[in-house]
């Protein structure tokens, strides 16, 4: 679980902004989604293999350019 502690004199936006950085370097909100609904296991694999896939053809745009 996340937790940030307010300082003295610390506003509430900034709080609040280093609150979601956090959540979202923990990957909390991901988890979450991920656990909202069943995923079998073959659609696990088609989704991670659609992912590589799409860093793989990332890859090489970006040292094509290079």
């Amino acid at each position: 679980m996340v937790r940030q502690d307010k300082k003295k004199g610390e506003s509430v936006e900034s709080l609040l902004k280093k609150f979601k950085r956090k959540v979202k370097n923990e990957g909390t909100l991901q988890e979450f989604r991920s656990r909202e609904h069943f995923e079998k296991p073959s659609e696990r694999r088609k989704r991670e293999k659609k992912a590589a896939q799409s860093r793989t053809r990332t890859e090489h745009r970006q040292n094509e350019l290079i």
